[in-house]
C-alpha cells in the first residue's frame, strides 16, 4: 500500500501536544512496521520544517530530517507543478485552501495515491480517504 503523507500528520507525530498526536504516532508506527510506501512532496517537507522550527524547535527538525526524510519516497515539485497548484489555489479562493495542499492533491493524482495520512479535510473533499 501506498499513502500520501501530509504536514497536519508529519507535525502531528512530532508534538505531544497536539489532539492528533496519540493516533497520528500509532498509525505511523503501524505503516512502518508493514513497509507502507510513504509517499510526500518537497513542499510538505518546506511547510513541515517551518513549523516544528517555530514551534518546537531545531531538535525536532533535526529528528525530521534524520529520522523521517529518509523513509519517505519525495517527490520533488516541477516548475508546471507549482504553476498548476498555484492556479488550482487561485481558483478555489479560499483562504485557508494553500498552495501545498493545491500542490499535495497534484502529487497524489500523478502517483495514483487514494489514502492520506492527514489532519486535513481538503483531502477527503478532494475525493481523497484520509487516515487515520
Amino acid at each position: 500500500m501506498s499513502v500520501f503523507v501530509d504536514t497536519s500528520a508529519l507535525y502531528a507525530v512530532f508534538d505531544h501536544d497536539d489532539a492528533n498526536h496519540s493516533r497520528a504516532k500509532a498509525v505511523w508506527a503501524e505503516w512502518l512496521h508493514e513497509d507502507t510506501v510513504l509517499v510526500t512532496n518537497n513542499y510538505v517537507l518546506v511547510e513541515t520544517t517551518a513549523l516544528l522550527q517555530h514551534r518546537l524547535g531545531v531538535a525536532a527538525v533535526r529528528a525530521l530530517h534524520e529520522d523521517v526524510v529518509p523513509v519517505l519516497q519525495v517527490d520533488w515539485v516541477s516548475e508546471e507543478q507549482h504553476r498548476t497548484g498555484a492556479e488550482a489555489m487561485l481558483a478555489a479562493a479560499r483562504r485557508k485552501l494553500s498552495l501545498v495542499d493545491c500542490v499535495s492533491f497534484q502529487t497524489m493524482r500523478r502517483h495514483g495515491l487514494r489514502i492520506a495520512f492527514c489532519f486535513d479535510a481538503h483531502f477527503r473533499e478532494q475525493g481523497f480517504e484520509t487516515r487515520p
